[in-house]
């Protein structure tokens, strides 16, 4: 029987920012702390953590979805500053070792995970899944902590049959509503910049989360949390919309059977108690 100093408590999730701007997520159930990327500073995310009553220093391993700057600007900082094991595939830890901002820094807490193959710590079941984007790696992950599945999926070009799999799995479900497609193509970015963001490797709007949504939702599922929200291409209240349809058409009441939220950009979120 493993015995731990910690006492296990309910499962707790907090938003540190979400959007292009930086993104970076905690998922603890008192046993275990874990941050899922660190785009934002380190000195930012130890006065948001602080804020809710959590010691920085708790916190137990970071999980890396890509090695897009907004993901990773500040994880080296991190490893380096608290010691602390950095868990991706293989192939991305290379691209981490050759990335500016992290090249260097995480070779001694490098921890190498497989695709599609849980690892466990100290009772947490992590698995990444393979998602479509145009990093050089690009994960969502699938965590089973306390008996309560949680699954983030972020920076999804497309939804394929893996993501829909693992999105399925969850009681709690973080998936991407990056952009409105009319906000995106009347806008003022140049085509090109368009063309990345739609083209299936770059971002979901909210019509394909949606359509998505409609798929994955199942009477386990207590909570979806819309992430990474374009801050000129998208709006908290358009996304919520859009998901909202979708969820009443796949016979669900957000605010009765099930909790649906925008995550906001660039600042915590309340704390979510997952049960």
């Amino acid at each position: 029987m493993l015995i731990f100093d910690k006492e296990e408590e309910k499962v707790r999730f907090l938003s540190l920012s979400s959007g292009s701007n930086g993104n970076c997520y905690y998922l603890s159930n008192g046993i275990v702390s874990l941050i899922i990327d660190f785009g934002i500073g380190v000195r930012t995310a130890k006065k948001r953590l602080t804020e809710h009553g959590i010691d920085i220093n708790e916190i137990d391993l970071v999980l890396v979805t890509h090695d897009h700057i907004d993901h990773i600007k500040h994880l080296g900082s991190f490893a380096e500053r608290y010691m602390k094991p950095v868990y991706a595939t293989e192939s991305l830890h290379k691209a981490l070792s050759d990335h500016f901002v992290t090249r260097g820094k995480i070779g001694a807490f490098k921890k190498i995970i497989e695709a599609e193959t849980p690892s466990e710590y100290k009772g947490v079941k992590i698995t990444p899944f393979p998602v479509p984007h145009d990093g050089t790696d690009n994960y969502g992950y699938h965590i089973e902590i306390s008996g309560i599945r949680v699954t983030l999926a972020t920076d999804v070009g497309a939804v394929t049959e893996t993501v829909l799999k693992y999105a399925s799995m969850a009681n709690h479900l973080v998936f991407e509503s990056n952009y409105d497609c009319e906000m995106l193509q009347g806008g003022s970015y140049p085509k090109m910049l368009i063309e990345r963001i739609s083209n299936g490797k770059g971002h979901l709007s909210n019509k394909q989360s949606a359509e998505a949504i409609g798929k994955i939702y199942h009477k386990g599922m207590k909570s979806l949390l819309l992430c990474h929200l374009s801050a000129n291409n998208n709006n908290p209240e358009l996304a919520y919309k859009t998901a909202s349809q979708s969820l009443v058409s796949a016979g669900a009441t957000p605010g009765e059977n099930i909790l649906l939220e925008c995550l906001p950009r660039g600042a915590s979120s309340k704390m979510y108690i997952l049960d």
